[in-house]
């Protein structure tokens, strides 16, 4: 796994930028911190000697990804967050439910943790080439990458649609 104390500085960097996109009034801050995590979970896949998925964690998502999302925000000029307001008093329910969502999160984890065993043969290794990812994915995953793509294409032009403003005159 490698050094523990390099885990542990990454996990409270991974968790520290999480918890800070969460709590961010500011679109772009969160993006940024997103970002942050992103670039940290590529180097826990350093750390665990898959280099090769380190890279596309943090091209794809970290480049490209967060690329479109801040240009989706910086074009609906929606850097600033603004609370919903619920006229039922539904926010406490909202909370409670996350809390007790949480609350169960921690309790199966905590179980889980506790309850496993040292293992007693190693795990085989995978073959984690390029080429062999790739043809594992490929191979039975192709639908779901071109739903992806499309699902992509009608979010971008989603986007322009509503982020177009209307024109006096001509247009309008």
């Amino acid at each position: 796994m490698g050094n523990p104390i390099i885990f542990l500085l990454l996990a409270v960097v991974a968790i520290g930028s999480a918890i800070g996109m969460l709590t961010s009034q500011n679109a772009v801050h969160s993006a940024l911190y997103l970002v942050l995590n992103f670039a940290t979970i590529g180097i826990f896949y350093i750390v665990l000697n898959a280099p090769f998925i380190a890279m596309v964690q943090i091209t794809v998502y970290a480049g490209a990804i967060m690329v479109l999302f801040l240009f989706v925000i910086m074009l609906l000029g929606a850097e600033q967050l603004r609370g919903v307001t619920d006229v039922h008093g539904g926010e406490r329910v909202h909370r409670a439910v996350a809390g007790l969502l949480a609350a169960v999160l921690l309790l199966a984890s905590a179980l889980l943790l506790f309850q496993s065993e040292a293992p007693t043969t190693a795990a085989p290794m995978l073959d984690t080439s390029p080429t062999a990812l790739g043809l594992r994915l490929f191979a039975g995953y192709v639908f779901p990458f071109e739903v992806t793509g499309l699902l992509l294409l009608a979010s971008m032009i989603g986007v322009f649609i509503f982020g177009k403003t209307k024109k006096r005159g001509k247009d309008a």
